[in-house]
């Protein structure tokens, strides 16, 4: 999961500084999620709910920027450059995000509930999966709205 920010960090970073802040977020995000992971049951548990509000802070963070920054930010330029193929094509993307965002709310809603270190380890293996999938799904969604532009964008600059 931290290659795969990574090498979205490589493609895109330095493309937006919003862009570039917002996949910060997710690396802070998996870096935390890693560290919460595998964690047996220990005689003070308080770092380790520390952690987890700390995490479950970023994830309702890192959704909410997705969703009322970044999302509006990809679209907008697909419309500037009246792109409807992207357009077209992300809907279905955006659909899979937002039924995503619902699982990772529900995590956030879920974590004051977790009453033991197994039961925590099990969520934090579902909302990996979630994160893994909601990552994928973004990376798609900036490769169809931006990168078919940067090109453009890059010459408009230049010229």
């Amino acid at each position: 999961m931290l290659e795969g920010c990574k090498s979205a960090k490589e493609r895109w970073g330095g493309v937006s500084e919003l862009i570039d802040n917002w996949l910060n977020e997710r690396q802070n995000m998996i870096v935390l999620y890693c560290s919460m992971t595998g964690v047996k049951r220990s005689a003070d548990e308080r770092p380790l709910q520390d952690k987890l509000r700390n995490f479950c802070q970023l994830l309702v963070d890192y959704v909410s920027a997705g969703h009322f920054e970044i999302y509006e930010q990809l679209e907008q330029e697909a419309l500037e450059f009246g792109d409807k193929e992207a357009l077209n094509n992300s809907g279905q993307l955006f659909a899979s995000i937002q039924k995503n965002t619902g699982a990772c709310l529900d995590f956030n809603d879920s974590c004051e509930k977790v009453g033991c270190v197994v039961e925590l380890q099990n969520s934090l293996s579902q909302i990996g999966e979630t994160l893994e999938e909601r990552f994928e799904l973004e990376d798609q969604l900036i490769e169809i709205l931006h990168n078919a532009h940067k090109d453009t964008v890059s010459q408009m600059a230049a010229g």
